[in-house]
Formats: C-alpha cells, structure tokens, sequence
C-alpha cells in the first residue's frame, strides 16, 4: 500500500480519491490555506513542514494544479526535493488537450504537433515538458493525461438547463472533445498501475458540436432547448478566455487511451454521461 500525495485537490482529484482512493494506505494532498481533513485525505498547507515532508515520502503524486503565470510553482518551488525524494512510483500530471491549438478540425493523436498559441497553453507543453524532465532525473515514470473538456456531478449540460445557464452557440464544422470525470478517475487509476510513461488523450469516443450535449440535455429533461446562437453573433459579448477556447477547432483520438492503458470507458459518449447524471439527479 502507498502514500498518495495529490498537489492542487480539486474536482478531478477529489473523484479519483473517491473511487480508487482505498488502493493508497495513506492519502495527502496540497492547500494554499492551513492544513485540514477533507474526508480521507490530510490536507497539508503548501508552506508547511509536513507538506514538504510528504514530498519525500509520497509513493505516487498526482498534480492536477494548473501552471500560474510564472510557471508550475510546484516544480518552481519543490522540484530538488521531489528529485532527492528516492521514490520511484508514478508521477500523473494533468494537462489538457489544449496543447495541440488549431488543427483545422482534422482527427489528431498524441504525436500531433504542440502547437497551442494562447499563454495558457504555451504554460501547459513548458509544464508537461518539466515534469517529464523531473521523472527522468528522479527515475521515475510521468504519465501525461491530456484531458478534454470535463463533465461530472454538478458540472454538466444537464444541471445548466435546471440553472438557467445553459447556451447553444454554433458554428459549422466545430468540434470539441468531453470526458466524464469518472473516466478521468479510472485513466489515473490506470496509469498508476501500470507504470505508465508517457502520453495520452483522456476524451471520450466522440467529439460532437457544442450545442449537441445541451440539446440531448434538454431532451432528457423534457424541455426545449436554449435558442441557437451563431458564433459570429455570441462572439462579440465573450470573455478573451472564451474566444480563446473557440479559436480550437479539433478532433482529438483517444486510441492510445484504449490500447496502451487498457481502459473501457464507462460514459464512451456525452449521451451515455448525461443520461447517468440524470438518473443519478446530479
């Protein structure tokens, strides 16, 4: 059984504790605030002793914690110690499939060019890059999990329509990439148990249009759906973050997800997700 330290507890690491959480004797995880117990896990205040303690001692880390402007300030500030820790589990990092930018909605794999524009995704491949790079030094496997946009309880197309927050804003030939982040939990507990080095798309089998879950969201809930909006015309009130997003157009496979990791999906598609989240009331 292993010590399990999880650097930034959020969403996706709180559900990979929830569901794979009783296969690590010991679960710690970082805050900027004083240290607390959330459950199962010890929270440890990142300027504490005990946190830079549990940098020598985790087993597995798992980083979720996106870069600041600065960089990744856990490798800025820690990464000697985590080289020195001796420790050779698995390292899983977090990022995103924002890394590849533009493909001009053409299907790409992990070997496709890094070639995000945004400072954001420029900060995530310089992140990736020293994370792979701190594994290689400290002998230990770093498996990179490139996600797409993630949906779970309480952060769904189903729970906006109930909220009054749902939009439909289309624009032809636009595709984006989901994952539910129960699929996430699993591609973690997978690539821990293997060993795994290297990278993977975490998406789901089906990158659809974006208005197409909200509408099967609304269906489900038996009301219509919010009016469509053109994207020339919902452009011009978005944020810079927003448009952002949508500058991406791209398909993204999650081939080696299947193969190299092994896992079988539970939600393969956002319609078997939301239709679980409904039923589940969540």
């Amino acid at each position: 059984m292993t010590t399990l330290l999880c650097l930034g507890y959020g969403y996706c690491a709180a559900r990979f504790v929830a569901l794979h959480g009783a296969g690590h004797a010991r679960i710690l995880g970082s805050t900027r605030g004083e240290g607390r117990s959330a459950d199962s896990v010890e929270l440890l205040g990142t300027g504490s002793p005990a946190f830079a303690a549990a940098l020598g001692e985790a087993d597995v880390l798992l980083v979720s914690a996106p870069p600041d402007e600065g960089g990744d300030a856990f490798l800025r500030d820690h990464a000697e110690r985590i080289a020195a820790a001796g420790r050779r589990g698995s390292i899983v990092y977090l990022s995103t499939i924002g890394v590849y930018g533009d493909s001009g909605g053409l299907l790409i794999d992990e070997g496709a060019p890094l070639a995000a524009t945004s400072p954001r995704g420029r900060r995530r491949i310089e992140a990736e890059a020293a994370w792979r790079a701190l594994g290689a030094r400290a002998g230990r496997p770093v498996a990179v999990l490139r996600l797409g946009g993630i949906y779970g309880p309480g952060r769904n197309a189903v729970q906006d329509i109930r909220d009054g927050d749902a939009h439909c804003i289309v624009r032809e030939g636009q595709f984006f990439n989901r994952i539910h982040v129960d699929d996430i939990a699993d591609a973690i507990a997978a690539a821990i148990a293997r060993g795994f080095d290297g990278t993977v798309n975490v998406v789901d089998d089906e990158p659809a249009a974006a208005c197409a879950p909200v509408r099967f969201a609304a269906a489900l809930l038996g009301v219509p759906p919010p009016p469509a909006v053109p994207y020339e015309i919902a452009a011009a009130s978005m944020s810079p973050m927003a448009r952002s997003f949508w500058a991406d157009n791209r398909r993204v496979s999650n081939r080696r997800l299947h193969d190299a990791l092994g896992l079988a999906l539970r939600y393969p598609t956002y319609r078997e997700g939301l239709a679980a989240l409904f039923a589940a009331g969540a």
